[in-house]
């Protein structure tokens, strides 16, 4: 291959910004290695991908290679051979035959076939024995692609929506699963942006209340080899390759702007979009693994490495590799990554798989470590919505309640303590009373919000909620792993059968739990989620870990919702738009001066004595707002009186209404007793003992 330095009159180019950065008349390229002896670029035809040319970086400039190639510009296909020194021992792993991802690229092209030659080894008798391998990675790898990121935001008014945290409704979705089946999105355009930015899909989500969408990983992942091998893909999208290229199969006919029209569409509409991105790991894996970007970078800087064996790499996430984000350059890779998506593409938060990972330090988490302070001190970054995942597999990785002020967090205990509860299970009712008042005991410090808590029921990893009472087990055996993967401990029920039922009963029981659940998360304290889907019923076929079905046991069933589905979604709808009617149900502060009293089925406060009592399963949450002097809350009609009773026992309990206040009567809101569902003028008279159904909830307020 010749080398056209020469030829090209490469130029020394700048260090800044780091990835290709195209300027009407050239092209910048920036890569740091902190331990590379020479780096080259390498270009390919645009339609064939072969290489054509090679072009040595010339510069070298506080541990950035860098040039300038005039005439180079959008379109141009490339990739980079760093040459280092291979010494697996001391953590580096150069190997210039293969050919390597621009960690920040901003559009791949192409996908990974997978042969021996994307390993930078040959494997001899045992995993030591691993020789340098000198096969040509290129004809097998992705190709990075020079953009024009120019899109005219400002003549089309893009406005970002400010939807403050506490009228915040999450809705949880994935790109391509949504819209696979959509019978509104043209088949053209089903599993790409373009495809989720209909106006009928954009319609329907802004009727069930939802202010946020939350899509699952859409950076460039890859598909790995062992479910290739199987028929299967990475469906979920957790294995990235690059932190600023969007998904190839996402993109659609309009290509990168498909994505930013698709952003402005939902702002249009009041509608957040917010990311899971996946900054904890890539799809390089252990020492064992593919050499497709940074290990043939600067791995002893972009992983983190067992100490005094840097051959091995720490494994605090379950995939074989820990980005080492207390690195400088690898942290500011992840913030410019955050600030590309949020500045140049739109985007209003971001929620972080295995967020503790991003805290850890050398000596451990650490709220007050390198990324969470950067991020807390970025003018940018500190206005958009931030979601961690707060737990990951090393030592001291369950973090919930252990995020710095400015994140909330997905609120495990919050979906473990509600399934336990609607199940029946015995001695959960303080935990229970806590998680529904927003989980003071984990939120309420350094000044955190209620809203700081992500409560959720169901979420992409584990049952949807119709398999959430419909399944005692998880069924994964169409993942190829023998049912052995997926959680064990999901705290379902499948209310009698295992699976579909023919039965009216269990039908019936299996609806009212949903409306439970649905009703529940809605009237809690803090931030909810919905997982996509939930709202008609969307099954996997009690498949709690579908990350690599892209197909039907995924996609959202859209021909599939039936009478009793469409009642749920019209239930969904009735109690998003209660919460959002409703300042008591939004709390804003722990010390707001809301009165927050448990009521027993006496119609008394509930004692001490009744909260030690295991088996104690029904129980009344009154809202008293009025010593709240918040002039916002003024500002907003709704309630100054709220009554939520809660029943899980199986049968029919008395339960008498309280008088608060002088209070004499009281007005049904909201029955979750299957064919109860619509808001309507039913009253009591406070001390009046009224007949709760089985496992049901009801809400009642003031009567006028």
């Amino acid at each position: 291959m010749p080398y056209t330095n020469g030829a090209r009159r490469v130029r020394r180019g700048e260090p800044t910004p780091l990835g290709a950065t195209w300027d009407g008349e050239g092209t910048n390229f920036a890569l740091f290695s902190a331990h590379a002896e020479k780096v080259e670029l390498c270009l390919f035809h645009p339609t064939e991908h072969h290489e054509v040319e090679r072009v040595i970086l010339p510069e070298y400039t506080n541990e950035v290679w860098h040039g300038y190639l005039p005439e180079v510009g959008p379109g141009t296909l490339y990739g980079y051979r760093v040459y280092g020194p291979y010494d697996p021992e001391n953590g580096h792993r150069f190997n210039h035959y293969k050919l390597l991802l621009d960690p920040y690229a901003k559009m791949l092209i192409g996908e990974v076939k997978w042969s021996e030659a994307q390993f930078g080894y040959q494997l001899g008798s045992d995993e030591k024995d691993l020789s340098f391998d000198e096969r040509d990675s290129a004809p097998g790898m992705p190709k990075c692609q020079v953009i024009d990121p120019s899109f005219d935001w400002t003549n089309d008014d893009d406005q970002r929506p400010k939807v403050s945290w506490e009228r915040t409704i999450v809705y949880e979705t994935h790109v391509r699963g949504y819209t696979m089946l959509h019978p509104a999105v043209p088949p053209e355009l089903r599993g790409n942006f373009k495809g989720l930015g209909q106006q009928a899909v954009i319609d329907y989500i802004k009727s069930l209340g939802i202010t946020a969408i939350e899509l699952l990983p859409i950076h460039a992942f890859v598909d790995d080899k062992l479910l290739l091998d199987k028929g299967l893909k990475n469906y979920w999208g957790y294995n990235s390759t690059g932190f600023f290229a969007p998904m190839q199969r996402y993109l659609g006919p309009d290509g990168l702007p498909g994505f930013k029209q698709m952003v402005r569409r939902f702002h249009e509409a009041g509608i957040q979009v917010i990311l899971d991105v996946v900054y904890n790991h890539t799809a390089e894996g252990n020492e064992l693994g593919p050499t497709l970007s940074f290990k043939g970078i600067d791995n002893f800087s972009y992983y983190r490495t067992v100490p005094d064996q840097h051959r091995y790499y720490i494994d605090d996430t379950g995939t074989g590799n820990t980005v080492n984000t207390s690195h400088p350059r690898v942290l500011q890779m992840v913030m410019d990554s955050l600030r590309y998506w949020v500045e140049e593409m739109h985007v209003d938060g971001f929620r972080f798989d295995l967020g503790t990972i991003l805290g850890r330090e050398p000596h451990g988490f650490d709220p007050r470590g390198g990324f969470f302070d950067a991020v807390g001190q970025d003018p940018v970054l500190a206005k958009v919505k931030l979601i961690g995942e707060p737990w990951d597999l090393g030592p001291g990785g369950y973090q919930v309640g252990g995020f710095p002020p400015g994140w909330a967090e997905w609120n495990g205990r919050y979906r473990d303590t509600m399934r336990s509860y609607w199940k029946g299970d015995e001695g959960i009712m303080q935990d229970f009373a806590a998680r529904v008042t927003g989980s003071g005991d984990m939120y309420d410090r350094h000044g955190r919000r209620p809203w700081s808590s992500i409560n959720f029921i169901t979420a992409h990893d584990g049952f949807t909620l119709n398999d959430l009472v419909s399944y005692n087990d998880k069924h994964n055996e169409k993942n190829g792993e023998n049912n052995q993967d997926g959680h064990n401990d999901n705290r379902s029920w499948n209310c009698g059968v295992e699976g579909p039922a023919d039965d009216p009963e269990i039908h019936a029981l299996r609806e009212q739990q949903k409306h439970n659940f649905l009703a529940t998360l809605f009237l809690s304290h803090g931030t909810p989620m919905m997982l996509a889907g939930d709202e008609f019923g969307q099954t996997q076929d009690g498949n709690n870990n579908a990350y690599c079905q892209d197909n039907e046991i995924s996609w959202i069933k859209w021909d599939d919702i039936d009478h009793d589905d469409r009642a749920l979604t019209e239930f969904v709808r009735q109690v998003t738009a209660l919460r959002q009617s409703q300042p008591l149900l939004r709390r804003t502060s722990y010390r707001d001066g809301m009165i927050i009293r448990w009521i027993n089925p006496n119609g008394e406060d509930q004692t001490e004595e009744q909260w030690q009592d295991p088996g104690a399963l029904c129980i009344g949450l009154l809202l008293d707002g009025s010593e709240i002097r918040d002039s916002a809350y003024e500002e907003h009609e709704g309630e100054r009186m709220l009554l939520v009773v809660f029943n899980a026992y199986h049968n029919k309990l008395p339960f008498k209404l309280p008088a608060p206040r002088g209070q004499t009567r009281w007005r049904r809101l909201l029955d979750t007793q299957t064919g109860a569902n619509n808001m309507d003028d039913t009253s009591h008279d406070s001390g009046e003992e009224i007949e709760l159904a089985g496992r049901s909830l009801i809400v009642l307020a003031p009567s006028i």
